[in-house]
């Protein structure tokens, strides 16, 4: 007798219709019998079509919402899977987008299924569905295309002052939370922007992102276009109206009597150092801050005594910080002697002055400011307060880097950064005559001041988006410096 030598090899049985041998499972067929049995994407949608408008580059989500998607996005793959019926009947395990010409009008996914079939046996199937991609215009290109003055909501922001660097700030934190998606047009007025949409909804929102990052008060209106007796229905326009306080950062202004004391005798010369949804105002000679949103403005207005147009550059003989105040922020009281840069070889005047800026400032530097000695201020509310004010001889604002930008330039260093624009519509009253040449030599003006406020101060740049200038020459990162050019660096590789 032989002895049968026994192994712990798993059984095996064979396949109830090809006779394979195969490991046990609960339906006692194979693979491949049970595909052939079995059909798990029966029922699934394997070729749909979805609307695209090939204007605003959008696709239409039932049943009248529109969505912006890039070509093999997760978000064209959620809203292409969404649209495949009889999915929800099986686990979806994995899918992804298969590569079709841009221009076949076809998206092709593979997707990968699992689903329980005979006796309870699991079975795990991929197949591919197909999506034709038929043009259509949505309702706010279709308007715009039979008549481009036919919107819904019109945004009105204005500010009355002499520039435009607010709305150049403006349009980068626009451009940066993507408020410009729904606008059908933006158009270029002399003191501002509209803005033109094809839903009410659209317009209401530009107001509350304004109200979120502005000082602003608004007020609204509507017109009566047309109206339907059979279906009781009524067309109108709605006219939102978006004031902006009329002061800018590094404004000086006269607070009213009544303003400054309800706020503790601050004032009245106060320095305008942050502009957000409220001002932050502050005295150089005490430290004192106070911030005032646009309701309180409103309720006693004021206006500017001094704008950046007026900045004299003085050149820092000597600083000393004063001695046992603490610092506020990100500023330090100190006295300090400066002199024109304009009086040097013509006299020895030295004015002495105190400066929150004794943290930025050390003797050799220069600085802009104003020059209340000759600045005549011309406003009634100074006059209103009783005590005798002696305002100081200088008020500086902050640090001036000319002198080392005329050096950058000399040594050919540009800018290797730039802005993402918006697509403005100029305003025409002017084009072809002098007045539009002057305009464009000031709009050019204040947009490189306002590039030169990105370079020097940290906290407006942190609110903008900065990128690689692919087109400007080689050989140092510019201006900006070493954090911003980074920052630059970090964004154009995203």
């Amino acid at each position: 007798m032989f002895g049968v030598q026994q192994h712990n090899a798993p059984g095996h049985v064979l396949c109830c219709m090809c006779g394979m041998g195969i490991s046990p499972n609960p339906a006692g067929m194979c693979v491949d019998c049970i595909r052939s049995q079995v059909d798990i994407t029966e029922g699934i949608q394997k070729q749909c079509t979805v609307m695209y408008c090939k204007e605003c580059q959008r696709y239409l989500q039932p049943p009248k919402h529109w969505i912006r998607a890039d070509l093999e996005s997760k978000e064209l793959l959620t809203f292409c899977i969404k649209r495949i019926k009889g999915l929800n009947k099986v686990k979806l395990v994995d899918a992804g987008f298969i590569w079709t010409e841009p221009h076949s009008k076809r998206l092709k996914t593979k997707l990968t299924i699992q689903k329980e079939v005979l006796n309870g046996a699991i079975l795990q199937q991929t197949f591919v569905t197909e999506f034709v991609v038929e043009w259509h215009m949505c309702d706010a290109c279709s308007r715009a295309a039979a008549n481009s003055d036919q919107w819904t909501a019109c945004v009105q922001v204005r500010q009355k002052v002499e520039h435009k660097r607010t709305f150049l700030y403006l349009e980068q934190l626009i451009l940066k939370h993507g408020m410009e998606a729904n606008t059908i047009g933006i158009k270029s007025q002399p003191d501002g922007l509209d803005f033109y949409y094809g839903s009410r909804s659209h317009g209401l929102k530009m107001v509350d992102f304004l109200q979120n990052v502005a000082p602003v008060r608004a007020r609204d209106d509507k017109q009566l276009i047309s109206h339907d007796a059979n279906n009781n229905s009524y067309n109108y326009q709605y006219t939102f109206m978006i004031e902006i306080v009329p002061i800018c950062k590094e404004d000086i202004v006269c607070l009213p009597r009544k303003v400054s004391l309800s706020m503790g005798g601050v004032g009245p010369i106060m320095l305008t150092t942050r502009v957000g949804s409220s001002l932050q105002f502050t005295d150089p000679h005490t430290m004192r801050q106070l911030w005032v949103d646009a309701s309180q403005y409103y309720r006693n207005p004021y206006r500017s005594v001094g704008t950046a147009r007026m900045f004299i550059e003085y050149m820092v003989l000597d600083i000393e910080p004063v001695q046992g105040l603490p610092q506020n922020g990100k500023y330090l009281l100190a006295d300090v002697q400066v002199a024109r840069m304009s009086d040097f070889g013509v006299n020895d005047n030295i004015m002495c002055a105190r400066t929150h800026l004794g943290h930025h400032l050390q003797a050799g530097d220069t600085a802009l400011g104003f020059d209340l000695a000759s600045l005549q201020i011309v406003d009634p509310e100074l006059e209103k307060y009783r005590r005798g004010i002696q305002l100081p001889d200088v008020l500086l604002v902050k640090k001036s880097y000319q002198e080392k930008r005329r050096r950058k330039r000399a040594k050919g260093i540009n800018r290797t950064w730039k802005l993402q624009r918006m697509n403005v519509t100029e305003d025409e009253a002017g084009a072809g005559h002098k007045s539009g040449a002057r305009e464009a030599d000031k709009a050019a003006m204040d947009e490189e001041l306002f590039m030169q406020e990105l370079e020097e101060d940290d906290e407006v740049r942190a609110q903008v988006q900065i990128f690689r200038d692919h087109l400007a020459p080689a050989g140092g990162a510019g201006a900006v410096g070493g954090a911003a050019a980074a920052a630059a660096m970090a964004e154009a590789a995203t």
